[in-house]
């Protein structure tokens, strides 16, 4: 009686990590832009672009300079590999995209609580998201950084963007 392989090589595991990386990362494009599709009115366009545009120009602050600094790195990128050590996906499409959708949907005639937990939600959920990236792909990992830094940083990324689309649009209500 022959035994049965428990376990993968070592190149196929890394074979399999590779696909489990791609996957995620192509997931996350689909799924940005499907959520885009179903959630931006037509009539709220230009809002949401000023919320992506501004996001974009933030992460490339801060995520050049967390990747510069050996903070974070990203192993595992399908765009731009050699002209910048950022995610394009996560850094340039995908935070954008949310941010978009948390401003388009700003409970802005709601308590105080209720728009702390807002924005504890949206910071939160990327965090949980990005943690359960670095410990079952190569898409990030971190260096010398931890999991409260990047709720921190989303946070303030999504309160700074807040209050731009604000000043932007002009709308002077109390926060």
């Amino acid at each position: 009686m022959m035994a049965s392989k428990p376990f993968y090589s070592y190149r196929e595991v890394i074979i399999l990590k590779h696909k489990l990386d791609k996957s995620v990362e192509i997931s996350a494009w689909i799924v940005m832009s499907l959520l885009l599709i179903k959630y931006v009115p037509k009539n709220r366009m230009r809002e949401a672009h000023v919320a992506f545009l501004f996001k974009q120009f933030i992460t490339w602050l801060f995520g050049l300079l967390v990747v510069e600094k050996g903070l974070i790195s990203y192993p595992q990128r399908m765009f731009f590999k050699k002209a910048n050590k950022s995610s394009f996906t996560f850094e340039y499409f995908v935070y954008p995209a949310l941010c978009s959708l948390f401003n388009l949907h700003y409970p802005e005639k709601k308590n105080m609580l209720y728009k702390i937990c807002y924005y504890v939600f949206y910071s939160a959920s990327i965090t949980v998201f990005e943690s359960i990236a670095i410990k079952y792909t190569n898409l990030i990992k971190y260096k010398k950084w931890t999991w409260d830094w990047s709720l921190i940083t989303m946070w303030f990324t999504y309160y700074l963007s807040r209050q731009y689309q604000k000043w932007f649009f002009n709308q002077n209500t109390k926060e």
